[in-house]
């Protein structure tokens, strides 16, 4: 997808929809991709008005420069910026240096909290897995051709969540679980494709096994069969958006892998004795978090 996208012409696209009385408290405002050069390209984050965002911006050529907090940092290839305004932070180039990269620009209450958190524990500039930058950049092309306020704020969120997932969640994970490297691999293979169809035959073929020592392995590893752990992992997101967001349960099922939201609302109920509207309105995701 990566390269689709560095195939592709230089773009960007403001997003806007006629503001609702409920709000979505995450937005995109805006996506592109380019190529900066020089001084001419840089940004003050004290001097970009009061109203709150953030930047999402994945280098693909070249490096930018940042400095945040008062502290001097590169955006080199291959790396991700994620900074909030209002804030002390500014990135820019310096003559005759370039820059190729993708952004995607967020507004709302949640997306500044969740932005706010990764930033506070993997800093302003990290490194993701492959498979989180093809599905950003996935979101970024998507948004170029979004048709509506629900469908542009459930791409937002699960930008979000990916970045969520890999920086905060897998990092634990692997350092909690420091098994098998194959298992790990795939466990995070299927935490960042909660929103796609995961076979076990073709996570077999990913993790380099027959289908029968690779659900062996994975049991052993993490307790449950590879289809058990999926639906959990499922459930346990659906309820982290029904709690967090104002997505509607279809978007929601969507997200989680669900075509169909009827089946989808059956097997939440079977997981948590409690309809998906009810849990959202009676807030019990405080008690699935334990």
């Amino acid at each position: 997808m990566l390269n689709n996208l560095i195939q592709s012409q230089p773009f960007r696209k403001t997003i806007s929809f006629p503001k609702r009385r409920d709000g979505f408290h995450v937005m995109p405002t805006s996506t592109g991709f380019e190529t900066a050069t020089g001084p001419n390209y840089q940004w003050d984050g004290r001097k970009r008005g009061n109203t709150p965002f953030s930047i999402l911006q994945h280098s693909i050529r070249g490096t930018g420069r940042l400095r945040y907090n008062q502290r001097d940092m590169r955006v080199n290839s291959g790396e991700t910026m994620l900074v909030t305004i209002p804030h002390d932070n500014r990135y820019w180039l310096q003559q005759d240096e370039e820059w190729t990269f993708f952004w995607i620009a967020f507004s709302g209450q949640e997306a500044q909290r969740l932005h706010r958190a990764i930033i506070m524990n993997a800093g302003p500039v990290f490194q993701l897995s492959t498979a989180t930058i093809d599905k950003l950049t996935e979101i970024c092309l998507n948004l170029c051709s979004v048709k509506s306020a629900g469908e542009a704020s459930y791409l937002a969120y699960h930008a979000t969540m990916l970045l969520h997932d890999d920086l905060l969640v897998h990092s634990d994970n692997r350092a909690e679980n420091p098994g098998q490297p194959e298992i790990n691999h795939i466990i995070e293979f299927i935490n960042i494709n909660l929103s796609q169809p995961l076979d076990v035959q073709k996570l077999a073929q990913e993790a380099g096994m027959s289908r029968a020592h690779f659900s062996r392995l994975f049991k052993k590893q993490t307790g449950n069969a590879p289809a058990d752990y999926i639906m959990q992992q499922r459930m346990e997101r659906a309820a982290k958006l029904l709690a967090d967001s104002r997505l509607s349960v279809k978007l929601i099922s969507h997200s989680c892998g669900f075509k169909d939201a009827n089946y989808f609302s059956k097997v939440f109920r079977k997981t948590f004795s409690i309809s998906p509207v009810e849990f959202r309105t009676t807030g019990m995701f405080s008690s699935v978090r334990g």
